[in-house]
């Protein structure tokens, strides 16, 4: 085990002004999306089908390739503010996001549904739901996790009544402190965990999956840690046992995360766009409350990069998953449904 990345390493103190991670779109930027947008609906009215080229954006797209340099080799963090909410529909700004995304990387599937475009957004799911994720659960604060891709995207059509503040931390900083200070608890990362398949593994399969929490590959950390699916595997008998040091370690980043040292938080307006690194960010979020009207929907997407010039054998060929046997749009209307 060693120190990795610490070029991509921050502290709360060093993103306590928010114009360093934000990029705001001016007029020019709006005014190409929206032509890109128009571009996009003669080609065809399937969102699947629209590519970058499909998507033309001649100048956003260098500022969009810095972006993802940004996420892959510095914060690893962006929020995108400017895109007019009030001027478009959910299709609209849904097609906008989805063309941002194409100039970023390639679209997986998100659940056994095969949704590449998802939302988050309560579903009423209930917390005890063993097949719940996430992103259907309403209300409640999620705490720190990573989800299943390169990078992660979230847009925000509505943000609600109150709460809900998006929230990040450092995991390539806290997977250093870890090496510096407690090597025997990084090493029990380092070790496969077992996670909950929350009912979506393949006909027949396991009801769980076992990935490392860390790995050093290329030199480069590869962090996938979601602390709740990792306790959750544990109603499975056949599942391995997490060890007492896994369980301490485990705990240890959950503490180090929540602490304020690696941590920051950031409110969403309608249109925002925020894109993180999976592999280098954790993200959260604060409890929150809708009423009618205000009701916090988040449209969400999961990407692979080119930037990476390669990945650990967990990581690769994702598009072999059974998840993305069926590739589909999520088109909930949260505010409709309640």
């Amino acid at each position: 085990m060693r120190v990795l990345e610490t070029h991509c390493e921050w502290t709360a103190g060093d993103m306590h002004d928010p114009a360093l991670w934000t990029e705001t779109l001016d007029r020019a930027a709006q005014d190409e999306l929206d032509a890109a947008l128009h571009h996009a609906r003669a080609r065809s009215d399937d969102l699947l089908a629209i590519d970058r080229d499909a998507f033309p954006l001649p100048s956003l797209s260098k500022r969009l390739a810095a972006i993802a340099e940004e996420l892959v080799n510095g914060r690893g963090v962006v929020r995108i503010r400017g895109l007019d909410r009030a001027r478009y529909d959910n299709d609209a700004m849904c097609l906008l996001y989805w063309g941002i995304g194409a100039h970023l990387g390639r679209p997986w599937a998100q659940n056994a549904k095969g949704h590449v475009l998802g939302d988050v957004t309560d579903q009423g799911k209930a917390m005890n739901d063993p097949t719940a994720r996430g992103n259907e659960l309403g209300g409640i604060m999620l705490p720190f996790h990573c989800d299943g891709s390169d990078l992660v995207g979230l847009m925000c059509l509505d943000p609600g009544a109150e709460g809900g503040r998006s929230r990040i931390a450092n995991a390539v900083a806290m997977h250093n402190e870890l090496v510096r200070t407690r090597p025997d608890l990084a090493a029990a990362l380092y070790e496969p965990l077992p996670y909950d398949f929350r009912g979506e593994q393949a006909a027949g399969g396991a009801p769980y999956y076992t990935v490392p929490g860390f790995t050093d590959w290329d030199d480069r950390l590869f962090m996938r840690l979601i602390p709740p699916y990792i306790h959750a595997s544990q109603r499975h008998a056949a599942a391995p046992r997490l060890t007492a040091k896994q369980a301490e370690a485990l705990a240890w980043i959950e503490t180090t995360a929540e602490s304020g040292r690696f941590n920051v938080e950031m409110a969403f307006e309608a249109g925002d766009i925020q894109f993180i690194n999976n592999y280098h960010v954790m993200h959260g979020r604060g409890a929150y409350r809708d009423r009618p009207g205000q009701v916090r929907h988040l449209k969400r997407l999961w990407l692979e990069t080119d930037l990476y010039a390669s990945r650990p054998p967990y990581f690769v060929r994702h598009d072999q998953s059974h998840w993305n046997q069926k590739r589909v749009i999520s088109r909930l209307d949260a505010a409709a449904a309640r």
